[in-house]
Parts: structure tokens; sequence; C-alpha cells
């Protein structure tokens, strides 16, 4: 199997946008988080045991960057939660090309949850199934799809994963 440099150019270029969304998140840039979606877009968070079955019940579902812009302004000033961090790693990035403004990806993740009292532990573990088009301002994120491991949710399901 040959690679092109094409290839690795939009490998790198969608690499860059994973970097930045979970760069974002983990340093608490947040008003910043909206901004690598597209204004129609899709994020949720869901069980891999309801994704499996074709379940489309979830424990997150926004629609629009609108509703993202919401969910953070209530976390900044709503909701009542033990201050967190995160820290994201994410691997094994696969992509395939629909068109040539529109990619489906996907890639494993974890995210590390540390609390105040300074533990931390494997907050959740899963799979990101994005469709990520081209835009003016770049690659944004038209549906980003979480799908955790586990059908045990974790508390303090307040910062987006």
């Amino acid at each position: 199997m040959k690679t092109t440099i094409e290839e690795i150019i939009l490998w790198y270029d969608l690499h860059r946008l994973q970097e930045h969304y979970v760069s974002v998140i983990d340093t608490d840039r947040l008003e910043e988080w909206p901004d690598l979606f597209t204004e129609d877009c899709v994020y949720e968070i869901v069980p891999k045991e309801n994704a499996d079955l074709g379940l489309p019940i979830g424990i997150m579902h926004c629609f629009g960057r609108p509703m993202l812009r919401d969910r953070i302004v209530s976390l900044r000033n709503a909701n009542v939660f033990e201050p967190h961090t995160y820290r994201h790693m994410t691997s094994g990035l696969e992509f395939k090309q629909v068109d040539a403004d529109t990619i489906e990806m996907q890639s494993n993740y974890v995210v590390v949850q540390t609390l105040t009292d300074g533990e931390s532990r494997i907050y959740q573990a899963g799979r990101y199934f994005d469709r990520v088009v081209r835009t003016a301002d770049g690659w944004r994120y038209q549906s980003k799809r979480a799908v955790y491991d586990t059908s045990r949710v974790q508390t303090l399901l307040v910062t987006p994963v």
C-alpha cells in the first residue's frame, strides 16, 4: 500500500484538528470549543451498548453550534460541580474521504480526570466517530459522536469529552 503526500498532508490536517479539539478542553478554553464545529453540527455522547444495538439514546445530544455554546454558558454560570481537569489521550486516527470536502474519521480516546483532592482516574474511554467538512476556516466537525466503552455513566459529565 503506497501513501501519497496528499494523504499525509490530509492526515496531518485532521490530526491537528483533533489535537486542537482536545487542547481547548484540557486547557479550559471551552469558549473556543463550539468554533471547531459547523453551525448545523451534531455532538453526541453515547454508550457503546446503545451504539451496537442501533439505539439512538445517549447521555448528551447537542444539535447546532448554539446548543454547544449554551452548554458552555451553563457550565460556567449554572452548573454546580467539583472543580476538575481533563487530559485526553487519542490514538489510531483513521479516515475515509467521502468527497473532496468531507471526511469520515475514527479514533480512540481516553479521558483522565483529576479532582481537587489530587486523585487522577480514567473518566471515560471509547472511540470518536467524526464527520468533518472543509470550510473557509479549515476543517470543522459536522458531527462528533463519542461512543464510550462502558454502560456505566460517571458523575460530573459537565465538560465535553
